[in-house]
């Protein structure tokens, strides 16, 4: 039976938007979903009865027509086997083309003219060429499932012909690399604020331990706030990270992570009232740290910089790449080379400068 539901939202400009989501369920499993925003309630509230009332009349959508590109959206979005695989950029950024007029378009007659003229209005919209890559990348992702996943006859061959023209244009561009590290006592200045609201006597996140804990283990705060209890080997001062992130093997991925320095005290010292050893939500772990941070008026510094943190002290206390990769997880140590090489100048000066005061003490 289709039902719809609107939730209230405020954007970070103060504007008021209702999101309207249409779902068809059987039981607890949810055959349909579908979702649009709109800034009038009454808006949202037409659509989401119109819809309602077409999905009753004719059903879920024939997947044996060749759909829009919307409509394999949705059918993407709603299919338990890859809506399993959608990380949260990727669902924010197909819900997001869902509203444009590129999604009216059938699957099979997507150009590179459609790409280029969507990719532009997405630019002077104030999109950057690294969100509009991600955009297209997103697109792409479902493009390559119609035919293995859907049975829809339709590829992305369209997609690798417009790569050379949208990057000839400058309408897309590869991901910049963020080299962000807290500066001089900007974490200080953070950890006071968390301890604040940490003692609060509704809270219940103890803060400045997960925060030195994701420092110190170099952890994403996904992996801290899912670590067992039972994963904790105490000869080896060790604990297993289940499914750590891998580009090229999403799951079963465990790996060893040494916990080094203070980060086993603060394994310890939690108490064990959950199998989870911080059973806590990451993301309201990183909401108060970016509250705390606008508050203090920091710019620019994301809670997984202090993943970068972790790494960039453990170079500087003289650990090697590979050594490092152990700690942080990485298969392929092109990123660790980046934080590496950043650090390394100054490294080297200082490692002269040592050279030059034992030659001196010596004479």
């Amino acid at each position: 039976m289709a039902s719809y539901t609107i939730e209230k939202r405020k954007t970070s400009k103060g504007l008021m938007r209702y999101r309207c989501v249409v779902r068809v369920k059987q039981g607890n499993d949810v055959l349909y979903r579908e979702s649009r925003t709109f800034g009038k309630k009454a808006d949202a509230k037409s659509w989401g009865t119109a819809l309602v009332i077409q999905l009753e009349r004719k059903g879920l959508p024939n997947n044996n027509e060749i759909p829009t590109i919307r409509e394999l959206i949705l059918l993407y979005l709603n299919n338990p086997h890859t809506a399993g695989t959608i990380g949260r950029s990727k669902l924010y950024g197909l819900n997001m083309l869902v509203d444009t007029d590129l999604v009216k378009i059938p699957t099979d007659k997507l150009t590179v003219s459609h790409l280029v003229s969507h990719c532009k209005d997405r630019a002077e919209a104030g999109a950057k060429p690294q969100t509009i890559s991600g955009d297209i990348s997103y697109l792409r992702s479902v493009f390559k499932s119609a035919k293995p996943v859907f049975n829809i006859d339709v590829s992305d061959t369209v997609f690798k012909e417009a790569y050379y023209t949208l990057y000839n244009l400058r309408l897309i561009a590869k991901s910049e690399k963020r080299s962000r590290r807290p500066r001089s006592n900007e974490l200080e200045q953070i950890k006071t604020e968390l301890l604040k609201r940490q003692e609060h006597r509704s809270a219940s996140i103890p803060y400045i331990d997960i925060l030195d804990f994701s420092v110190l283990s170099c952890m994403r705060i996904g992996e801290v706030c899912s670590i067992l209890w039972e994963d904790v080997d105490h000869t080896l001062r060790a604990v297993k990270v289940r499914d750590r992130k891998d580009p090229r093997k999403k799951e079963g991925n465990h790996m060893w992570v040494p916990l080094l320095g203070d980060s086993w005290d603060i394994l310890l010292r939690q108490p064990r009232n959950d199998v989870r050893i911080f059973p806590y939500n990451s993301k309201s772990v990183s909401a108060g740290f970016q509250r705390v941070r606008q508050r203090l008026g920091i710019e620019d510094l994301r809670y997984h910089d202090l993943r970068r943190e972790g790494a960039s002290r453990l170079f500087e206390q003289g650990f090697s790449i590979e050594e490092v990769a152990q700690v942080t997880g990485h298969r392929n140590l092109n990123t660790l080379w980046q934080i590496y090489t950043e650090l390394f100048p100054n490294r080297v000066h200082e490692k002269f400068n040592l050279l030059q005061r034992q030659n001196a003490l010596e004479k």
